[in-house]
Formats: C-alpha cells, structure tokens, sequence
C-alpha cells in the first residue's frame, strides 16, 4: 500500500461492484487519487484499476472481469465482478485495518467471508446477471444504480463528467460507511459469544438474563435449545426487555409466545392483565415486550413460562 496511490475505473455511468471495489481500495489508501477513465495509458500508469484495463492480477492492482476468457470464481462457483475481485485480495486488510491489532487472524478471517457470502457475493451476481439483486428498486445494486444520471440530465461533456464523478464519490463514501459498519457489527457479535455463555440461567434453564443487550441469537439457538425467554436492559434506559427466542435465526415465529391476553396492551392495562404492576408493553405479535424494571420483566417471564403452551414449547420449533 502508497500513501499516494492513484486508483482507476471507467468513466460513464458507475455499478455496485465498482462502487464496493473503489470503496474498499480507497479505505485502504486514504490520500490515493481517483481517476475515472477509459483511456488505457491513464489505466496502466494507475497503482490500481478497478472493472477497467481487462487484466485480472492482484499482484499488480488489477481488478477487471470484462477480458476475454475471464472465469473467475469462488469455489462455490459464483462468477466474480470487480467488488469480489478486490475483497478477495484486501477483504481481510479491510477488516482488520477496522478490527485492530488485538484481534486474532481467525476472526478477521471469519469476518471477511461472512460479509462476501452476506454482501459482496449479491453485489457481483447482480452485476453479472447471475441474479438480481433484490425485486425492483430495493437492495444496494439498485439504489446505486440511482445515483447515475438520467437521459433528461444533460450538459457539456465536462459538466456531465464532473456532476458523475461527484455521484460516485458521495455513493463511495457511503459504502466505505455500510462496510465500516458490516464490520464493528460482526465484531460485536462474535465478541458477545462468551457473554451470552456465560450469562444466567434461570427456572430450570428456559430463561436467559443477560447483563446488556448484545447479539445473542446465534447462539442461544446453536447451544441452549432450552432457553425460551431472554431477557436484558433496554440500551439507555433502567427498562427491560423481554424477548421471545425463536424457532430460527431472523423468525418471528418463536418457540413459546407470550401470552394471546397480553397482545398490544400497554403500561395500566397490561398491568391489570398480567398482575405486574411495571409492566410495560407486549407486542401485537407476542414475541417481544418490556417492563419498567428488572423485577417486572423476571415476574413477567415467569408467568409466560406458567402458560400451558409453555410444556409443548419444544415442540414448536
């Protein structure tokens, strides 16, 4: 890496896998210059080039899928474009410029793959048509797609130049964003493992008390088939939450509801048919509520667990 890297990808209208690809290099080299062209002497001379100059050799900067011949793929036999070019040889520099030297290879390696196979995978199966990447104008490749402009918007070949690189610039910095954030996010996770651990057990096992809400999904699913109910402090407030576990990861099917008399009642009416006086609030859809205090959301959990679906609750799953 330069301090004053220069970085090259195709002038004209800009795609996602450019998009991710710039994005990450630039992270990588924060005073490197941005060049958008199609010229191939301008190319050449570039440190890096990005879905331009058909050449696809890490070792020396390139990231292009367009040559003739091309067939580069993950081992699950994804084609690559320009995003999974570039993660595939700096993905891991990008985490852990972000993780820190107090993160081990392992979890910078997992954190890596996990955002490919999450993220960078669709960006380039949308770009090579592989798939799209979501119905319509929703997912990341479409609202990129946005940015470029339209036939309407016109103007001098150097103001139209000016105004597409203004475009992608503002689209790259938010995606150095989302990645940024992909990252502390996954980090977070796998740091909130051995918490989650660690963490009580009450009422035989079915209740989980943690001591701040953090990731605890995973693996409450994967090593604690008894837990039905966890709960923890509501961030920024003395509340509490109470949380249904549910029958997957992302479900809003759970393994044990909250009681169908509890449904979307609030504060003096859910006291009244819950018999906790702090109660605060259950959720239409019975997988999630709150209370004023510890007290109230344990009193709560417990009487959830007393519910006669509570004995067949296994079963759900």
């Amino acid at each position: 890496m330069t301090s004053a890297a220069t970085i090259a990808c195709h002038s004209g209208s800009f795609h996602a896998d450019d998009t991710v690809g710039v994005a990450v290099l630039m992270s990588l080299n924060p005073d490197a210059a941005l060049v958008r062209t199609r010229d191939r002497d301008r190319v050449s001379r570039a440190d890096f080039a990005v879905d331009v100059g058909g050449q696809w050799d890490p070792s020396c900067g390139r990231f292009d899928h367009h040559q003739r011949g091309f067939d580069g793929r993950r081992p699950d036999g994804t084609l690559y474009a320009s995003a999974g070019l570039v993660w595939s040889a700096h993905g891991r520099d990008f985490v852990a410029a972000i993780a820190g030297s107090t993160t081990d290879a392992a979890t910078v390696a997992q954190v890596a793959d996990e955002i490919d196979d999450e993220f960078v995978i669709h960006v380039d199966r949308a770009d090579t048509g592989e798939s799209h990447g979501a119905p319509g104008s929703f997912g990341y490749s479409a609202m990129v797609a946005q940015f470029n402009a339209t036939w309407l918007e016109g103007g001098l070949e150097g103001e139209r130049a000016d105004a597409e690189h203004a475009s992608f610039l503002a689209i790259v910095r938010f995606t150095q964003q989302l990645l940024q954030r992909m990252v502390h996010r996954k980090l977070a996770r796998a740091a909130a493992v051995s918490r989650v651990r660690a963490s009580r057990r009450l009422e035989g096992g079915r209740l989980l008390v943690l001591d701040q809400g953090m990731p605890w999904q995973e693996t409450v699913l994967r090593e604690m088939p008894d837990v039905l109910i966890v709960l923890f402090p509501d961030d920024g407030t003395n509340h509490w939450v109470i949380r249904t576990v549910p029958i997957e990861s992302g479900s809003f099917d759970a393994k044990l509801d909250l009681p169908a008399a509890w449904a979307g009642l609030r504060d003096q009416e859910l006291a009244a048919a819950s018999g906790v006086a702090d109660a605060r609030f259950v959720h239409n859809n019975l997988f999630i509520g709150g209370a004023y205090s510890f007290e109230a959301a344990l009193a709560m959990a417990r009487a959830a667990l007393e519910v006669p679906q509570a004995a067949a609750a296994g079963q759900k799953a």
